[in-house]
């Protein structure tokens, strides 16, 4: 092989290895570009999907303000969409509704329907801890806990639990020895583990004081002492959701599946219209935890799901809806995600 044949090989060679590398390197690139490309437009619809979500949150306020204020119209006028003729209840399945360049899909919530932790006696603590496999005797802990936790003294009741108790966990604080502020406040209390919490316990309880939520004026502060010895909670049956009135006595899944099959036409307007669905056995063991008469509160708890795409983001708000206010609402509490 002659000298000249041996650098145009090596010459080759290089210039092989060379597009080799520049293969390597704009290939690189595109990967980079694609990627950089797939989490912009991600990004972007997680952007519109969040917005299109408060879109609906909004929609469905606008809505309840609505139903307080004018009267419901069941025909249909020549000019009217389909849409306007969506019964935005907390008991209808609210269709999902077109908007921008995706869909929001609503589901609202009545506080009415939901047992107030700061209210609800022994039994009724019990009775929401039906529809969880657990024990008799961690119902007993769980519901003398409650009760310790609200009252101001320090003595523990008999499965209770006060100081002595949380001072001597890993990670030690003090009981509240007073009211709930929120309904994630209930993972401190002895007993309650986040598997129930999450698993349904956190949408059936509430800390809203229905009271001041409906704008009743509180009396004098002993008045209002001796009353809440009285007081204490009870669900509205419209409101109450398939897992609370499963926690009833008594109740079965067909019974708790007739009352919501009722429900998707009209709402109760009193209790004895039960009697029929449950019989009186089951009428009788669960009239003690229901509210009469059958009304709803001002407070409702709304999530709202906006999808561009396959993405999908979710708001939830507690709204109190009051004609008496400028906007005529209040955000209590929001949640993104």
């Amino acid at each position: 092989m002659t000298m000249d044949n041996k650098q145009t090989g090596i010459a080759l060679f290089l210039v092989l290895w060379v597009l080799t590398l520049l293969s390597v390197i704009v290939g690189e690139f595109c990967h980079a570009m694609r990627t950089e490309v797939n989490i912009t437009r991600n990004f972007k619809e997680e952007t519109q999907a969040y917005y299109i979500a408060t879109a609906g949150l909004n929609q469905a306020i606008s809505e309840l303000i609505k139903l307080r204020t004018t009267p419901r119209r069941k025909e249909k006028l020549p000019d009217e969409k389909e849409d306007d003729l969506i019964e935005w209840r907390f008991n209808a399945d609210i269709p999902a509704i077109p908007f921008a360049e995706g869909q929001f899909k609503v589901e609202i919530g009545n506080e009415s329907g939901k047992i107030d932790i700061n209210r609800a006696n022994r039994d009724v603590l019990k009775m929401m801890l039906n529809s969880f496999d657990i024990e008799e005797s961690d119902k007993d802990i769980i519901a003398d806990s409650v009760l310790d936790w609200r009252d101001r003294d320090k003595l523990h009741r008999v499965n209770g639990a006060e100081d002595d108790y949380y001072l001597s966990l890993p990670e030690p604080y003090e009981c509240r020895d007073g009211n709930f502020v929120s309904a994630r406040e209930l993972l401190l209390v002895r007993g309650v583990t986040p598997e129930m919490f999450y698993g349904g316990l956190d949408e059936m309880i509430t800390v809203v004081d229905q009271d001041e939520a409906s704008g009743k004026k509180k009396k004098k502060k002993q008045a209002g002492k001796k009353r809440s010895k009285k007081r204490t909670a009870r669900i509205n049956i419209n409101a109450a959701s398939p897992q609370l009135l499963r926690s009833l006595p008594y109740m079965t899944d067909d019974l708790v599946q007739e009352i919501m099959e009722y429900r998707k036409e009209k709402d109760f307007r009193a209790l004895s219209e039960l009697l029929p669905i449950v019989g009186s056995e089951v009428y009788a063991a669960i009239i003690p935890y229901l509210s009469s008469p059958v009304r709803i509160s001002p407070i409702f708890t709304i999530k709202s799901w906006g999808s561009v795409g396959n993405i999908r983001r979710g708001v939830k708000a507690l709204v109190k809806i009051d004609t008496s206010l400028r906007r005529k609402y209040r955000i209590i509490r929001w949640v993104d995600g």
